[in-house]
């Protein structure tokens, strides 16, 4: 990965959101719901104030309007404050 996060911040693989219901309904890109969980790709080496926890392989769940958008090599990326991850996964 040649992206590398400063201080306390991390990047995010979203998991990709469900395209079909359990009823078989297939759902447009317009109205599916933003990712809430994905897994970290990078991580910052935290701040004197707060050490990171997080690390790479981390599976954690995330607010619905936290982080920003970064498409890489035609893959899209949510990076964020460690702050704003609410929860790990596993």
């Amino acid at each position: 990965m040649n992206i590398k996060p400063l201080a306390d911040r991390v990047l995010i693989l979203p998991t990709p959101a469900e395209e079909v219901t359990a009823t078989g309904i297939i759902i447009p890109d317009s109205a599916k719901e933003k990712p809430l969980k994905g897994t970290v790709v990078a991580a910052g080496n935290g701040t004197k104030d707060e050490e990171m926890v997080l690390k790479q392989g981390d599976t954690v769940i995330f607010g619905k309007y936290a982080g920003t958008e970064v498409e890489f090599e035609g893959e899209k990326y949510l990076i964020m404050r460690q702050s704003d991850v609410l929860a790990v996964i596993g």
